[in-house]
């Protein structure tokens, strides 16, 4: 019975089809660290985990079709594999963008970013010096306060600060007892090449950015993750199928009731 093999079959070819945008999300993340979010290490387990989906689902299409059970025992491995790294993925990108969001400020079509507010591993790599470095002048190279309303906790200073605004990118100090609250107003500077880009609050914009294009490509992952495991079940019963067909046995009949002497049969 070939009905188990043509639907795994069909199915292959739709998780085919859906590592593109797993492959286009890893994608869109490298262009995102390009211009924006300049967490260039972000993007690569999505790319590999898009490209290993699209090798899988080919190999397994090829062992439903052609009836190869040897095809089929990698696929199910590889496949099994695949699935546990995107189910830990998943869990990952959700704990490590779990708090933290902009302050909303009254009367402003903007929010404010403080790095308190964030926590964990992906706040601790990037609040890191060593590592900061690469991603202020990633952010500083990208012009991206150029952009009005993007990574607004690098382009401006915090509210509190109590400044002048002139225009987008330059703000000047009224009362500098205000500083004393948050240091992030002592490191502004109206200097084009330096702007806020030393501040937490620019650390914590670029977080904010971060877990906007993380959940965004979740959503995605989810989606594939579930018909994964769906045409993992079924690949299960393909594989048993393909295994009986090899040991000329009909279709119900399993091996011990074929080896089971008639004398005892009822």
């Amino acid at each position: 019975m070939r009905t188990s093999n043509h639907l795994i079959g069909m199915l292959n070819f739709l998780t085919f089809l859906l590592s593109v945008p797993i492959l286009g999300g890893g994608i869109w993340l490298s262009t995102r660290a390009n211009n924006t979010d300049c967490m260039s290490f972000l993007q690569w387990p999505l790319i590999v985990i898009g490209v290993a989906i699209m090798v899988v689902s080919l190999a397994g299409f090829a062992g439903a079709c052609y009836r190869n059970t040897f095809l089929m025992y990698l696929y199910l491995w590889a496949m099994f594999f695949i699935i546990a790294v995107l189910i830990g993925f998943v869990i990952f990108a959700y704990v490590v963008t779990d708090k933290g969001s902009g302050r909303s400020v009254p009367n402003r079509a903007y929010s404010d970013y403080y790095l308190p507010d964030y926590s964990g591993w992906l706040k601790d790599r990037v609040a890191s010096d060593s590592y900061w470095q690469k991603i202020s002048s990633c952010v500083r190279d990208s012009k991206a306060c150029r952009k009005t309303g993007r990574l607004s906790g690098c382009c401006k200073p915090p509210t509190e600060c109590g400044f002048s605004y002139v225009n987008e990118t330059t703000w000047n100090p009224i009362n500098t007892a205000l500083a004393v609250n948050n240091r992030d107003c002592l490191r502004w500077s109206n200097d084009q090449e330096q702007l806020c880009y030393a501040c937490n609050s620019c650390k914590a914009g670029v977080l904010a950015g971060v877990k906007k294009s993380w959940r965004k490509v979740s959503i995605i992952n989810i989606v594939v993750l579930v018909i994964l495991v769906i045409a993992y079940v079924v690949a299960c019963a393909a594989f048993r199928n393909n295994r009986r067909m090899d040991n000329d046995e009909p279709y119900g009949e399993t091996r011990m009731e074929k080896s089971r002497p008639s004398w005892i049969r009822f």
